[in-house]
């Protein structure tokens, strides 16, 4: 299926194709900050709509993670890395997506701080 997201004020606007069967919440310290809610997918299912350069990035502690955000609203709408294998890996923020039950959602729990 493919699903459409984008931050709030649309200034990133992305597709992402995939079978949302879930989300992860982890409680590290940027996401517990941010309240995201994540869906991994391999990077090339995540297509963006608008220019790479419309989403700022941030980075810390081993600068494994490239926290994808928008600059004029804040929203997170999703991280790029790489999973254990060395594969290319998007978190997709599910909060971001359009249409998306939230609570009929499964959540994984993941304890981020024992990192």
């Amino acid at each position: 299926m493919t699903y459409t997201g984008s931050c709030h004020c649309g200034g990133i606007r992305f597709e992402v194709d995939g079978d949302l069967d879930g989300a992860m919440a982890c409680n590290c310290s940027i996401c517990q900050r941010k309240g995201s809610l994540l869906w991994f997918v391999p990077r090339d299912r995540l297509r963006l709509l608008t220019p790479e350069d419309a989403a700022a990035t941030y980075t810390f502690n081993r600068h494994a993670i490239r926290h994808r955000f928008c600059a004029t609203c804040g929203i997170h709408p999703f991280g790029e890395g790489t999973d254990p294998k060395g594969q290319r890996m998007a978190a997709i923020n599910v909060r971001c997506l359009d249409g998306v039950d939230l609570d009929a959602l499964p959540v994984h729990r993941f304890d981020g701080r024992a990192l």
